[in-house]
């Protein structure tokens, strides 16, 4: 990913919380045809000395041929905010009438491995872990609201996925090029 160094993100601690607020990742391998990509909700489990970086974990159905990559290369992409920037936010008159529009945006890629998990204890707790996670606590849908031989089938039905972070990346492109009079204008219309 190209990163101006005005754009770039070191604190890797900023980029977890991005994947931990976004959970939607699009995970990129390369397939037969080419370039694959698939929208999982990951769940991140935090580093630890086996993966540094943390750990991506998800779940997908046995049908969808992602979990048959086993051990390949894969790059999983997470969007933050974005928003259009016109022009006519900036100082116009200041810059000259030198000014495009553009987009912000906060965007990390992790890179890894992917590792397929065909252990129904660990989906069933995955399973548990992502929805727990999104439901209300105390008055959400829980997984063990449904009938036990019917999450059965779905665990059956379902390969997990984990993905030890080896390298993350980041760009979070907020104009920071551009003076604080104009970012002020920038924030304030996208409030």
């Amino acid at each position: 990913m190209y990163v101006p160094r005005q754009f770039a993100v070191a604190d890797e601690a900023d980029m977890l919380d991005l994947i931990a607020a976004n959970p939607l990742g699009a995970l990129v391998r390369l397939g037969a045809g080419g370039l694959e990509g698939d929208h999982i909700p990951f769940g991140l489990a935090a580093p630890t000395d086996a993966a540094p970086h943390g750990l991506l974990r998800a779940h997908v159905a046995r049908a969808n041929p992602i979990w048959q990559a086993d051990d390949a290369a894969v790059l999983v992409l997470f969007q933050g905010a974005s928003s259009y920037v016109s022009p006519l936010l900036y100082d116009v008159e200041a810059a000259g009438g030198r000014v495009v529009p553009t987009w912000n945006y906060q965007v990390v890629h992790a890179h890894g491995r992917l590792r397929a998990i065909d252990d129904p204890a660990w989906i069933l707790g995955q399973m548990t872990r992502l929805t727990g996670r999104h439901e209300d606590a105390r008055e959400g849908w829980k997984v063990e609201d449904a009938p036990r031989e019917f999450i059965d089938k779905v665990v059956r039905t379902t390969v997990g996925i984990e993905i030890a972070i080896e390298r993350l990346e980041a760009k979070f492109k907020m104009s920071q090029n551009r003076t604080p009079e104009d970012r002020a204008r920038v924030l304030a219309a996208m409030g």
